[in-house]
C-alpha cells in the first residue's frame, strides 16, 4: 500500500458551516473506507494548513480519486502528497546510482 499526506484548507463554504466538520471527518473516513483507502490519522491544525490526513491507498488513482470526491463537496481543497515510510526509501535508496 502507498503513504500519502492530505493536505487541506476551508473553502468559504467549508467556513460558513464549520460546524458540520466533525461530521464531514466522519464521512470523509468512511467514504475512505468504501474506496479502499484507510486514514490512519486526521487532525485539525494551526498555520498554513486547516485539517492534515495521513492515509494508505493501493494506488495513486484511490488516492486521487478520493482527494477529488472530497474537494468536489466543496468544503475543502486539497494537497495530496505521496509520501515514503522507511521500507520503501530504503527501496529508493538503494536504486541510487
Amino acid at each position: 500500500m502507498a503513504h500519502y499526506v492530505l493536505l487541506s484548507n476551508f473553502t468559504d463554504q467549508g467556513i460558513r458551516t464549520i460546524k458540520d466538520t466533525q461530521k464531514r471527518a466522519e464521512a470523509f473516513k468512511a467514504m475512505a473506507s468504501k474506496s479502499g483507502v484507510k486514514i490512519h490519522t486526521l487532525l485539525w491544525t494551526l498555520g498554513k494548513h486547516d485539517v492534515v490526513a495521513v492515509a494508505e491507498a493501493e494506488d495513486d488513482i484511490a488516492a486521487t480519486a478520493l482527494s477529488l470526491s472530497i474537494a468536489s463537496m466543496g468544503n475543502i481543497r486539497t494537497e495530496t502528497l505521496r509520501a515514503f515510510d522507511t521500507a520503501d526509501m530504503a527501496k529508493i535508496l538503494a536504486k541510487m546510482a
